[in-house]
């Protein structure tokens, strides 16, 4: 019987300080990754956004220093832009070891925002996730607006799901970014 593991990635201190009126001190950061990691045991933490601020920096680098003492570097994770080489230059000062890879999930939001092509897009992906390599950070990838890039550029979604499995990556993310899809649609989507 071939089993499969759920994994739990917690993005409290990445996600969470994205609310209104939340900000955590350095102090906390810390103490809330280790109870995430030590007294929940989640597998992995989404710790912050890369090249955000100067105080975000000095938050990743302690937890960073701390998680290299206790063999946790690879549960930790940031997320990243492709930005040219920015975030990762940011995560090597930091110590990062996982970068959490923001692409575009849906040819709205690439198109809209970006103002690209989709073969603009993968090379430029392609560039980050080699940077990422030669540097000892492994990459995972989110498709931002996965959702609606299913419900509205299916073919995109694919043409991009097959440009992103053949690059090193350990998971792809499809997140539901606006909350649209109910738990059937989910499954629906994932089992075709």
């Amino acid at each position: 019987m071939n089993r499969r593991k759920i994994e739990i990635m917690d993005t409290t201190l990445r996600d969470g300080e994205q609310t209104s009126g939340v900000s955590f001190s350095i102090s906390e950061k810390l103490t809330i990754t280790q109870l995430l990691l030590e007294e929940l045991r989640v597998d992995r933490v989404e710790i912050a956004s890369a090249r955000v601020s100067e105080g975000e920096f000095r938050a990743v680098k302690a937890i960073m220093d701390w998680a290299g003492q206790h063999n946790y570097t690879h549960r930790i994770e940031v997320l990243s832009f492709v930005d040219n080489g920015v975030s990762i230059d940011w995560m090597i000062n930091a110590g990062v070891k996982v970068q959490n890879l923001l692409t575009k999930g849906s040819l709205n939001h690439l198109t809209h925002q970006l103002k690209k092509t989709p073969e603009q897009h993968f090379a430029e992906i392609t560039q980050v996730i080699e940077l990422a390599a030669k540097n000892g950070i492994a990459t995972n990838v989110y498709l931002e607006d996965w959702s609606n890039g299913m419900r509205n550029s299916p073919g995109y979604v694919y043409q991009y799901l097959d440009f992103i499995t053949k690059q090193p990556v350990k998971r792809i993310m499809l997140p539901d970014t606006l909350g649209v899809l109910t738990p059937m649609e989910t499954f629906c989507l994932l089992a075709m």
